[in-house]
């Protein structure tokens, strides 16, 4: 063999192993590339915000002029994290006792739902009061590569699961992820209120477009501190305490592409100023001190409990030795939460406005499953990224002293598409002309004037061929990839145990006609989905899938 024959053979053979070693590695590799890709962006150092300073005088006193509203929301809070409804996080270890006190002060809506099992869509409908059928916003936008990486990297580090598909060909002309925002026609509830007067600022997670047309800005807000990045506090603050969760590949993805970051008022990028969930409350109080003497619409959204999982030290300790190691940086993570709807009250108390402010408390869906803690939706079935009761089922919780009685239990089903219309009725604004909006009028159940509005009209949940309705006390789950259906009698069988499809065929073909009529002429979706994911119904991303396990497919 010629000296250059083996040169070839040579190279061709190491070739061969970098490229054995590079797929053998191929997801530690494209994780790599996402976090050095995220690094290259520039964000500035924190910088102080300058709110705008409503009236030095009231014109009005507190009880003459229109309520004050504080929205807070949650992010992937499940309904056993709050002691509120029996529960708490690590078997109570971890008690909730300002939303306790806040649920204790108003009202419990007994049946609350999101609007989706993941966040973006639920919160469209809390803007809109329309379901996705109507709006197109059906999908959950996610990041470049997002679905890529966790279709692979799931895949690579889950073999056990039915596999993960990625459709590169549906990314082709998706908008940028800035872009993929709510239409700028919808009329969102700040739109509505600000027509009342209404000074309206929105505080943390928004994920409804940041782009021209899309920004809360352009959406009926007056001012806007908007989450940009996907960290709680950088990873080596000597403050965080971090908790990996490595059998998940969006975990993975979140720590690889993650930063710290906020903007307000469309500004460049900086860095908040400290962890974000007393950062978030502490420009709620100044907001509060700013609008005491004028009407004001607070939405403050938290990022929290949503991974990655960090909590700051303080917190951390405060807790106490729970086991294992990820639980209890969770458990921190919800005691922050908690702290900060306690802050919002006393400021509200402080500055003499309290009576006269209705605070709404939900989640944008139920706690997931891919962090591996079995318990955060208990007793309920399913996780976040499903439509079974766990997935779906969240706290709705109001507290208005000038109107909702101490103790007020409403047991009928509501969801957040009936937020915007209850907010509206709030501030005593007008719904759009000529636009249908789905959700109903809270507001005569919490305070005793009467019954919601349509006691009886049925609630959908969907994405892409996933479809649900519940009537009444039944429930239909329609998984269009699998073919397959659970029918539910919730008043007997509220945790989802007993699929009664096969065996009442009536009650079946009632609820899909439902379905059928609810989708018929809907409006596409605005945004492509690119992927189908397993989701394990009864266990946690922890567990490992069995033969005979159930699960569902999601698209996004």
């Amino acid at each position: 063999m010629k000296r250059w024959q083996k040169w070839v053979l040579g190279i061709g053979v190491v070739a061969i192993g970098l490229g054995v070693v590079g797929y053998l590695n191929r997801s530690a590799l494209i994780l790599a590339f996402v976090e050095r890709r995220a690094g290259q962006e520039e964000i500035a150092p924190n910088r102080p915000i300058v709110w705008q300073q409503g009236p030095s005088e009231a014109d009005l006193s507190p009880a003459e002029r229109a309520p004050n509203i504080v929205f807070i929301l949650f992010d992937d809070l499940g309904i056993n994290d709050l002691s509120t409804f029996g529960g708490g996080v690590a078997g109570g270890a971890v008690p909730t006792p300002n939303i306790d006190r806040l649920a204790a002060e108003g009202a419990i809506f007994t049946q609350a739902y999101s609007g989706s099992a993941t966040c973006a869509v639920s919160r469209a409908q809390l803007m809109t009061g329309r379901y996705p059928t109507r709006t197109g916003f059906e999908y959950t936008p996610t990041r470049p590569g997002f679905g890529r990486v966790v279709a692979m990297v799931g895949n690579d580090i889950r073999d056990d699961l039915p596999p993960a598909t990625y459709d590169a060909d549906a990314e082709v002309g998706k908008p940028d992820y800035d872009d993929m925002g709510l239409p700028s026609e919808e009329v969102t509830i700040a739109e509505v209120l600000r027509e009342q007067g209404y000074h309206n600022v929105h505080i943390g997670k928004w994920h409804l477009g940041t782009g021209n047309g899309f920004h809360p800005l352009d959406q009926g807000f007056d001012e806007s501190l908007v989450m940009t990045d996907l960290m709680h506090l950088p990873e080596d603050d000597p403050n965080v305490v971090n908790a990996k969760v490595d059998f998940d590949p969006i975990d993975n993805f979140l720590w690889a592409s993650g930063r710290y970051g906020t903007t307000f008022n469309k500004s460049e990028k900086f860095e908040p100023g400290g962890y974000l969930a007393d950062y978030w409350t502490d420009q709620a109080e100044r907001v509060i001190e700013n609008n005491r003497n004028r009407p004001f619409f607070l939405y403050l959204a938290h990022w929290g409990v949503h991974t990655p999982l960090q909590a700051t030290r303080e917190d951390y300790e405060a807790v106490g030795d729970i086991a294992p190691h990820r639980l209890r940086v969770y458990a921190a993570m919800v005691r922050s939460l908690d702290r900060s709807v306690g802050r919002v009250m006393a400021k509200l108390e402080e500055q003499g406005i309290a009576d006269n402010t209705i605070i709404v408390i939900s989640s944008d869906n139920g706690g997931a499953g891919y962090i591996g803690l079995p318990e955060v939706n208990a007793p309920y079935r399913g996780f976040k990224i499903t439509f079974f009761e766990g997935g779906i089922r969240v706290p709705l919780l109001a507290r208005w002293p000038a109107r909702i009685a101490p103790g007020t239990h409403i047991d009928l089903p509501a969801a957040h598409v009936d937020v915007m219309p209850t907010l509206a009725a709030v501030g005593g604004g007008r719904l759009p002309a000529g636009v249908p909006i789905d959700g109903r009028n809270l507001l005569p159940a919490m305070t005793g004037a009467g019954q919601m509005e349509r006691p009886d009209a049925p609630l959908f949940w969907n994405s892409g061929y996933y479809k649900v309705v519940r009537a009444g006390d039944w429930k239909l789950q329609v998984d269009g990839k699998q073919d397959k259906r659970w029918l539910f009698d919730l008043a007997n069988d509220p945790t989802e145990q007993v699929n009664l499809a096969s065996r009442n065929p009536e009650k079946l073909a009632e609820l899909e006609a439902l379905l059928a009529a609810h989708h018929k002429d809907r409006r596409p979706a605005l945004y492509p989905t690119s992927t189908d994911t397993a989701i394990m119904i009864d266990k946690t991303l922890a567990e490992r899938f069995e033969d005979g396990d159930e699960y569902i497919y999601w698209p996004n």
